[in-house]
């Protein structure tokens, strides 16, 4: 009898969040808006924001602490840590390297993976190749972001949206038919000004004028971003479980990537996807990028949404234009 084919499952998940909770009343002191405005458009009531010597590496750390204590293994353990995040705390060395010296995990490579929103899928799409490939790899993917950092909060479009976290997975060599089932991703740099930070690197280096004039904070074109978003969200997850063979019946939970609740309620009509099925937290903790849809993904196995053997798809958009989405089975 042949071997089974060798998949990367998850084995363990973890996330943090930073204690600090900053309300829409909050936001109402600050610039022009409403707690009924923002709820209505983006479907957030709060989110959180790191503090002082919170950090990507801090708070990925800490997720990864988490993720390795529900899979049962030490840092030691790890031979690879992969880190999404478009808000590392230093340019170089890479948040990978300060995660893994805070961890300790003597045994490990690492290396930042930057998708914007889609980082996560990205990087978890790149681990399982490589486990794919070499069965005895035990890989470490994390989203972290600080948003905080980069977030105007002179701009009532933009400052109601993002918050800061992380969120871990462990990926472990499967031979029983559970893991990542198959995976698609893109990029459209046609888009890229929908979505972006403009000053601070080689293109805009950091000046006195640069800062003056607000260049080093997120821009967001909101129609545009929304109509792409919702477009694709639906596409990739059809054209996932075709590829899959299967059919959104079979799916018991999308974990999404938590970018606007109108958005994720436009894609699920689409697809003819109940509402329970799309776990959704973004009315507590806003767009965290890359590390949303791991947060999420955390809660839900945790509160016991997902059990052995549940189709769940992962599906992610944001800057660049990126896009990524996998059919993992748990």
């Amino acid at each position: 009898m042949s071997e089974k084919k060798v998949r990367a499952a998850i084995a363990g998940t973890g996330s943090s969040l930073p204690e600090r909770i900053l309300t829409n009343d909050d936001l109402e002191k600050m610039v022009d808006t409403s707690d009924e405005w923002i709820f209505t458009r983006t479907g957030i009531r709060e989110r959180r924001i790191a503090g002082e010597g919170e950090t990507a590496s801090t708070l990925g750390a800490e997720a990864a602490r988490q993720a390795l204590d529900a899979a049962g293994l030490e840092p030691d353990d790890l031979t690879l840590i992969i880190t999404a995040t478009l808000s590392p705390d230093h340019p170089f060395p890479s948040t990978s390297a300060l995660i893994q010296h805070k961890l300790g995990a003597r045994n490990a490579g690492g290396f930042d993976l930057e998708a914007a929103c889609a980082g996560f899928v990205y990087g978890t799409i790149m681990g399982a190749r490589m486990i794919e490939s070499d069965p005895s790899q035990t890989i470490l993917v994390i989203g972290s972001e600080i948003l905080s950092r980069y977030t105007d909060y002179t701009d009532r479009t933009s400052c109601i949206l993002f918050g800061d976290g992380a969120g871990a997975a462990i990926l472990k060599a499967s031979r029983d038919g559970t893991g990542v089932l198959t995976s698609k991703f893109g990029v459209d740099g046609s888009g890229g000004d929908f979505m972006r930070l403009e000053a601070g690197g080689s293109a805009m280096p950091a000046t006195e004028q640069t800062v003056r004039e607000r260049r080093h904070y997120m821009k967001i074109r909101g129609r545009e971003t929304f109509r792409f978003a919702v477009t694709i969200m639906a596409d990739l997850v059809r054209d996932s479980l075709e590829t899959s063979g299967l059919t959104i019946d079979d799916v018991k939970l999308v974990v999404p990537h938590q970018v606007n609740m109108r958005i994720l309620q436009a894609a699920a009509e689409r697809l003819n996807l109940p509402m329970e099925k799309m776990y959704c937290n973004i009315d507590r903790y806003g767009n965290t990028s890359a590390a949303s849809l791991p947060i999420a993904l955390d809660e839900a196995v945790r509160a016991g949404a997902v059990e052995r053997g549940d189709v769940l798809v992962f599906v992610a958009f944001g800057g660049g234009l990126s896009w990524a989405s996998c059919v993992v089975r748990w």
